[in-house]
């Protein structure tokens, strides 16, 4: 138990550091990173690349991500939450005003693990599994991470929650990957170049763009 709260402890030290690095320029930035649905001409543009490279097979590859995000989801929010009960630093009032809160969103339900680290790790590593291109793996584990920290900028969830999600988040997308490659080889196999990157390398840092544009708006209330 001892060595449970010192790891609280530090994990709660290392969570006010961290939130602590504010301005109004991220506060924007990171509110709009959080959100899930933003992230929809991503998630279209890694379905134009299963589709481009896979054709018809591109449905199972496509059933498999899927089922490797919500189980990394159910186990985040279903199970270890549930079953962990820790609360979110926003709601937690021994850190009353310590907690840098952005449009006063505090969420609701318990802290640990993160879902969002464990659905967008889900993500991009599934997927810098299957394409296997090192430019591709790099910015999708950067996009998962910034995602993941924007959960502590937000005051929503310490490290600790966001390290478990990442766990859980990468566990879950390597045993789909491996259970798809089981059934069908032939994918693992692929060594075709991969068709259609520059699109997608065009949606994703477009999408970055207006993100960054959008908070500089905000610092000048345009």
């Amino acid at each position: 138990m001892e060595t449970i709260n010192q790891l609280s402890t530090v994990d709660t030290n290392i969570f006010l550091f961290l939130n602590g690095l504010h301005n109004v320029f991220c506060d924007t930035f990171m509110f709009l990173t959080s959100e899930k649905l933003v992230w929809v001409p991503i998630y279209a543009a890694i379905l134009f690349l299963l589709i481009k490279n896979y054709g018809i097979k591109a449905i199972w590859i496509a059933i498999a991500l899927i089922l490797s995000v919500v189980v990394a989801d159910q186990i985040a929010s279903g199970v270890l939450k549930n079953l962990v009960e820790r609360l979110r630093p926003s709601r937690d009032w021994s850190l009353n005003g310590l907690v840098h809160i952005v449009n006063g969103e505090r969420e609701g339900g318990y802290s640990f693990v993160s879902s969002h680290a464990a659905n967008m790790f889900a993500v991009a590593v599934f997927t810098s599994m299957l394409f296997r291109k090192r430019i591709f793996s790099i910015i999708m584990i950067i996009w998962a991470i910034t995602i993941s920290y924007s959960r502590i900028y937000l005051g929503v969830h310490y490290p600790g929650d966001v390290l478990g999600g990442i766990i859980v988040g990468t566990i879950t997308a390597l045993c789909f990957y491996f259970l798809l490659i089981k059934i069908f080889p032939e994918i693992k196999n692929n060594k075709l170049k991969i068709k259609g990157l520059s699109v997608f390398y065009s949606i994703y840092f477009a999408t970055w763009i207006v993100f960054v544009i959008l908070s500089f708006f905000n610092i000048y209330n345009f």
